[in-house]
């Protein structure tokens, strides 16, 4: 029994529910950040905070607390946390490369060339110092290109820089060399080197990546959701090889960007994936836009499909990843990387109400009050796209060809109808925020 003298009922998941004393259904939260989904937990009817001390049913934390608490803390049947054990198999730059890879090894072996050519949307990469030397091997093949250098671990761009020449690597050969020699004693920290997409998509003249999110509410068997919306971040300076040591040019993340002298705080650097869509769709055509997002759709799956047999899936457990995409000028989709706490504080007004809705439909769909079958295909901007296999939209019609085909249930950059959609899907409660 809780401190708030919470009972429990059987939910729709059979799960225990928790009532007050007054027989409202009661949610006890924990949240580490100060940011958006604070702000959506305390508007969300019938949940409460508790103190670091106090039982929680549900818990937003950090991955250092993950860390640190997860091994030890019991955890109730319907208690859920926002992290699986150990994401950073897919969030860390290096382990991701390496689980993409040993994936690709995996599908030509049993499934051919064409299968596992599928994954081919990461560029060529190296963990330095252990793979300096074939990083060299590979350098020397193609001398002049431009690579781009990441600590595997952080984020909002430190620490990356770009270079041509292996001078400007040599302290890592160094640390290399011993890290060889002492691998019990280095504490060198690691980078991925990796080949600089020389030829991004520009729009006015503007690099761009994309940030799409994808929720992960089981691995076993893998169930994943794609939101409808999504942003593209723009860098502030026109795109240009000449200077490879401007930041403000070749780094998209908002952390950056908003340190430039020109930088807007009210226009910001982002456009909505909707408004990214339509500007595609007029310029090169909807079979073509089509065939892009089916491409960002392919690295979604394959992805996720690459760390499923090694993430310890937790029923306890979701995720909601933030995935960063960058378009070559062919428009071929290429993964960045994938953020395990993905920036949840607002660049703009704009920014603030998105992520809002994204939190509050991520909450909809992990479903702490029971109130889902189970059987959705959607769930406010949330659309089930894999489910223990694909998932499909309903059979669309080719009159001209008079036959049907399925599509993949996904709706990236499309309208996102989630206020009628969950004004149908859920029954409102007393005093519950319009949605």
């Amino acid at each position: 029994m809780s401190k708030n003298k919470a009972v429990g009922y059987k939910g729709a998941y059979g799960y225990q529910r928790r009532r007050d004393g007054e027989g409202r259904s009661c949610v006890r939260f924990r949240c580490s950040l100060t940011n958006t989904i604070l702000d959506v937990l305390h508007q969300r009817p019938g949940w409460v905070e508790v103190k670091e001390d106090g039982e929680w049913d549900f818990n937003w934390c950090d991955v250092g607390w993950l860390r640190e608490n997860f091994d030890h803390t019991y955890m109730e049947e319907h208690v859920r946390i926002c992290h699986f054990r150990n994401h950073y198999e897919l969030t860390r730059k290096n382990l991701l490369v390496k689980n993409l890879k040993r994936y690709r090894k995996t599908l030509d072996r049993e499934a051919g060339r064409l299968e596992a050519a599928k994954c081919d949307f990461f560029p060529r990469t190296f963990e330095l110092p252990s793979e300096y030397h074939l990083f060299v091997e590979e350098f020397k093949r193609s001398p002049g290109n431009i690579w781009i250098m990441k600590p595997v671990a952080r984020s909002q761009g430190k620490g990356i820089f770009l270079f041509r020449k292996l001078k400007d690597i040599m302290e890592w050969k160094k640390d290399g060399i011993r890290f060889e020699e002492q691998k019990e004693e280095a504490q060198v920290e690691s980078h991925v080197a990796q080949r600089y997409i020389e030829n991004p998509y520009l729009i006015n003249g503007r690099k761009f990546d994309l940030r799409v999110y994808v929720l992960v509410t089981s691995y076993l068997p893998l169930k994943a959701w794609l939101y409808r919306d999504g942003f593209a971040r723009f860098s502030n300076t026109r795109f240009s090889l000449s200077s490879i040591d401007d930041q403000y040019v070749h780094l998209t993340n908002v952390a950056v960007q908003k340190t430039a002298p020109d930088y807007d705080p009210e226009k910001g650097c982002k456009w909505q994936m909707q408004q990214l869509r339509r500007y595609l769709t007029a310029k090169h055509g909807r079979e073509t836009v089509e065939a892009l997002f089916n491409g960002i759709y392919n690295i979604f799956i394959r992805s996720l499909q690459s760390v499923q047999k090694v993430i310890i899936n937790d029923k306890h457990c979701f995720e909601l990843y933030g995935y960063d995409i960058l378009l070559d000028q062919d428009l071929k989709p290429w993964l960045l990387e994938v953020n395990a706490s993905p920036s949840l504080t607002a660049s703009s007004q704009e920014d603030y109400e998105l992520k809002y809705r994204l939190l509050e439909d991520t909450l909809h769909v992990v479903d702490m009050e029971g109130c889902l079958t189970g059987r959705e295909k959607q769930v406010g901007g949330f659309d089930l796209m894999w489910n223990d296999g694909p998932v499909y939209r309903e059979d669309v019609s080719l009159e001209a060809l008079g036959s049907t085909y399925q599509i993949a249930n996904t709706h990236l950059g499309c309208v996102n109808d989630r206020k009628k959609q969950l004004q149908q899907l859920l029954k409102p409660h007393p005093g519950q925020k319009r949605i």
